[in-house]
């Protein structure tokens, strides 16, 4: 029923030329961002080359089912999906669903789970702003130690904590070298195919901290992220040497999920390992 609407809308309206081009760009662009040409994508997903070229340069339009299967084979986040979809004319596709909601029960009590495992060390779900959904026993011990009390601040976020002089900067010894690290990831994530908003102001808020050098307000695609980043924080003397590694949902078809990540701090040292012990059972 929904495509017999769809149908129906556009013989009435008639293709809309700005869509058209709009979702062509947005086409290319995420063959490119992918590195493959004309011919590699039209093989991949088993239509013409002439029809992938006339789809960018909005000399075709394609169908709801063209833009589902070249995004699939593409890989784009489903949230840019939507927005392809949209691009296109077409209703969204994917849902986005509350982390609450009762149809994301198992997935809750899985993150319990992975949460509860990581202990005595930190863990924190994170979702696509970078803000702090949920936190295991040992990361709030551990960040509470480093922050103090929370009443009255803002809802955690890691960038702000981060590259704020008055939350976390203080306590990270190598601070510069994390600041890099998560700058660069976040400008990829700032200037994708389809540009988000709320992305975009938190780079600019970001930009906005004080000591941060010209040479990380420039991204630099080049550089590759690493998936293992290595941490120092300093308390009253004590080092806590971490490294952190991100963890996503494999094949989701809800937005919040896929958009989820699961951050978890080892111990990179066995004097680390002992002061995280003794702190979490003190």
């Amino acid at each position: 029923m929904p495509e017999a609407i769809d149908v129906l809308a556009q013989k009435i309206a008639g293709p809309n030329r700005s869509d058209v081009t709009r979702i062509g760009a947005l086409l290319q662009h995420w063959r490119k961002a992918k590195g493959l040409s004309q011919l590699a994508l039209a093989t991949e997903a088993d239509v013409s080359p002439r029809h992938i070229s006339f789809l960018e340069t909005g000399r075709a339009k394609p169908s709801r089912d063209m833009v589902v299967l070249l995004t699939t084979v593409l890989g784009v986040p489903l949230r840019e999906r939507n927005q392809l979809l949209l691009a296109a004319g077409f209703a969204p596709l994917y849902h986005e669903a509350r982390l609450d909601a009762p149809e994301l029960g198992p997935v809750r009590a899985a993150l319990d789970a992975i949460l509860r495992q990581q202990e005595p060390f930190p863990a924190a779900v994170l979702n696509r702003y970078w803000d702090i959904l949920d936190m295991n026993q040992a990361g709030q011990r551990f960040f509470g130690m480093l922050l103090g009390s929370r009443e009255g601040r803002p809802a955690p976020n890691v960038l702000r904590l981060m590259f704020d002089p008055k939350e976390l900067r203080p306590h990270v010894r190598n601070w510069d070298t994390v600041a890099e690290t998560l700058l660069q990831r976040l400008h990829r994530e700032a200037t994708g195919g389809v540009k988000d908003a709320v992305t975009l102001a938190l780079l600019a808020e970001v930009l906005d901290y004080p000591g941060v050098s010209a040479q990380l307000r420039r991204p630099n695609l080049a550089l590759p992220l690493m998936p293992v980043v290595s941490i120092s924080f300093r308390h009253e003397g004590t080092q806590y040497d971490f490294f952190s590694t991100v963890t996503t949902l494999g094949t989701p078809q809800d937005v919040t999920l896929e958009e989820l990540r699961i951050e978890c701090f080892f111990p990179a040292n066995p004097a680390t390992e002992r002061h995280a012990r003794g702190l979490f059972g003190a």
